[in-house]
């Protein structure tokens, strides 16, 4: 082989690996959702995906899917395992098949208010986070989506009023194991099926935050609302921790950094948003409803038996069980 070629040789060698390794160095997070495209959940997201694209210079860029497009919840983390897509936006609940102390805030009635709820996750929001990473997901934080009330197309002030009636519960094992406590026999649906179920009658009564019934449109098909906080829930993006390995250790930076900028303002903006939200729900003619004070004492107890049995059937652990009842406990002796 001459020197000429030999040249050549190297030369197009050294381009090869040149090229190889800066587009492996590229990637594009593919990252599915249920929420409508123009919320502001939405828009912050799309705005932390365009930060970062120009931070690191295009070699990290993010492709949303929204509206669910990409199939319910279920359905997108399937598609995670696979690769198919990187990345969820999704609820608490929805990564108990990852993490069962996912959905710990979820328990029916453990918060008495939202003062209680900012108390407590000071303390275990990162908790969560770890919990997450170590079941191969990255989350940038949790953003709230509040506590879910009663909607209804009849009145609901009691346990016993609601037996009456066709209630809706996320298909998941771990909220049809808490309804048993309650004795109601449920319609499991997927989130994506609930605006059907309410139109065609196969569900009349609900349970839902605020803003989630007005961003899925929930509240137009229900006359009335329970004035009573019966869990709490939150929303939060997850990539794949795979994922997130392939990129340069600059670009996670940039990706963690900026994510969780935008959930921690999301997180802010979602506590306001719900009480604009039941001001609205109120314009809008819905009846509000409150329970006497045995029926919400009724509520509780049941609902303690509920909580129970989640943890004595492994759908939340004993150890993050007894810490949010201590942060709880604490908080409610100041």
């Amino acid at each position: 082989m001459n020197l000429t070629r030999i040249r050549f040789t190297l030369g197009f060698a050294f381009l090869s690996l040149f090229i190889f390794s800066n587009s492996t160095q590229a990637a594009t997070l593919k990252i599915a959702t249920l929420s409508p495209d123009g919320t502001n959940w939405m828009k912050k997201m799309r705005a932390a995906a365009k930060e970062i694209a120009q931070k690191t210079e295009n070699r990290v860029k993010i492709k949303y899917y929204p509206g669910g497009v990409m199939g319910n919840e279920s359905a997108i983390l399937r598609k995670m395992r696979i690769n198919q897509l990187q990345g969820a936006a999704v609820t608490g609940g929805a990564l108990t098949n990852f993490y069962k102390d996912a959905n710990i805030y979820g328990m029916p009635f453990l918060f008495n208010s939202q003062q209680e709820v900012i108390h407590v996750r000071k303390y275990m929001d990162e908790l969560i986070l770890k919990g997450l990473e170590k079941n191969g997901l990255i989350s940038f934080g949790l953003a709230e989506a509040g506590f879910a009330y009663i909607f209804s197309n009849s009145i609901i002030r009691s346990v016993s009023d609601l037996h009456k009636y066709k209630v809706w519960i996320p298909d998941t094992p771990a909220a049809r194991d808490a309804v048993k406590a309650f004795e109601v026999s449920p319609t499991p649906l997927p989130l994506s099926d609930v605006l059907a179920g309410l139109q065609t009658g196969l569900i009349d009564t609900i349970a839902s935050p605020p803003i989630a019934s007005i961003a899925l449109q929930w509240y137009t098909q229900v006359k009335y609302i329970t004035e009573m906080p019966i869990l709490y829930g939150y929303g939060t993006m997850v990539v794949s921790k795979r994922a997130m390995k392939k990129l340069k250790k600059a670009d996670r930076k940039i990706v963690t950094e900026t994510m969780r900028n935008v959930f921690s303002k999301i997180n802010k903006q979602n506590q306001k948003d719900n009480i604009e939200a039941m001001a609205a729900i109120k314009n809008q003619g819905i009846q509000f409803i409150k329970p006497r004070a045995e029926q919400l004492a009724e509520w509780k107890t049941i609902a303690a038996k509920a909580n129970q049995r989640l943890v004595k059937n492994g759908f939340n652990s004993q150890k993050m069980f007894k810490l949010v009842n201590k942060h709880i406990a604490d908080f409610r002796k100041k």
